[in-house]
């Protein structure tokens, strides 16, 4: 699988380190409108694949017998920091489904963001599962389940019905086939997919087309109305949605992988840093939205501290950048 340099690293006035990668852009009747390395470059799609997770959360029903507003059904795609603001929905979810906090299995991870951890341990308190950045997504699976009959004891197993449907919905809008997905076990315990960067770029497509469905289109516009939600202070995908005013959709994966769209356009893009690191994600994917014209210079300038990324000492002083380093074909 071929990649190429897409960020360099920059200390003392030389390169020290270099990731590479490769992006794919799409348009929802599958074609390549511009790429940089393997647009078949084959990887787990992580959490980058949330808001398609989402969308049976809506087509179920589940989300309107349990009244889930915007806030809550954007939680569903979030990858959130766990600050107070994430509590409060994902709490106001378990409330609708009476729910206590031990039905969700996302498990336990201090919150992203580092001044909600702080306090927590100034306040003698530990994190819980609703301050895990997977805790919408997993709220949002036990609503199908509840809704439909389901037994919801071990709803993120890939044999449970919950998640065969999550599967076909994954199938539909990348247009590979079920078997043909490969399934692997993501950090907070449920499936995940292993995909070619193109069909994640076409999943992201077909969900931001004009003619897309109702279900889509109520999870891409809370995504949209909602950007905080879906992950936080200071992180690219509220950033980007903020600075992008509802015409992009952005979504951070694990392990370097990164996907966005251009709302009511039917355009999308998969990214994948090979080695998995995520300080490179940032700097590609604003540098990929202004050579493709959806962001502007100024709108770039906004994200610069996601854009040129500082390199900083212990001392906390900047020696250094991280910068994007390529063309899109």
């Amino acid at each position: 699988m071929n990649v190429e340099k897409l960020v360099e690293v920059w200390r003392g006035g030389m390169v020290e380190s270099i990731h590479r990668g490769a992006l794919v852009v799409v348009n929802a009747r599958g074609s390549v409108l511009k790429s940089i390395g393997d647009p078949q470059y084959l990887t787990y799609w992580r959490s980058a694949a949330k808001p398609i997770q989402a969308v049976p959360v809506v087509e179920s029903g589940a989300a309107a017998r349990f009244g889930f507003n915007s806030e809550e059904l954007a939680l569903t795609t979030a990858s959130h920091s766990g600050e107070e603001e994430h509590v409060r929905v994902i709490r106001s979810m378990l409330r609708k489904m009476k729910l206590k906090e031990e039905a969700l299995y996302c498990g336990v991870h201090s919150p992203f963001h580092k001044k909600t951890a702080k306090k927590l341990t100034e306040e003698g308190k530990l994190p819980t599962v609703v301050h895990s950045n997977c805790s919408g997504k997993h709220a949002g699976m036990l609503a199908i389940g509840i809704h439909l009959d389901y037994p919801i004891t071990g709803y993120y197993r890939p044999e449970h019905p919950v998640q065969k449907l999550v599967l076909k919905a994954i199938a539909r809008y990348t247009g590979i086939r079920e078997q043909e997905v490969k399934v692997g076990i993501d950090g907070c315990g449920v499936p995940v997919f292993g995909l070619p960067l193109f069909n994640m770029a076409l999943a992201y497509a077909r969900f931001t087309a004009p003619d897309r469905d109702r279900a889509a289109d109520r999870v891409l516009r809370a995504m949209v109305d909602n950007p905080f939600m879906v992950a936080g202070s200071d992180r690219i995908c509220t950033d980007l949605m903020k600075v992008a005013k509802g015409t992009i959709v952005a979504k951070t994966g694990a392990e370097g992988v990164y996907c966005a769209a251009l709302v009511d356009q039917g355009i999308g893009i998969a990214l994948k840093i090979e080695d998995g690191t995520q300080r490179a994600l940032a700097p590609v994917i604003v540098e990929a939205l202004i050579q493709l014209g959806w962001l502007s210079a100024e709108q770039g300038e906004e994200l610069a501290n996601h854009y040129s990324v500082p390199l900083r000492n212990f001392h906390k002083e900047v020696i250094g950048s991280i910068r994007p380093a390529f063309r899109l074909d």
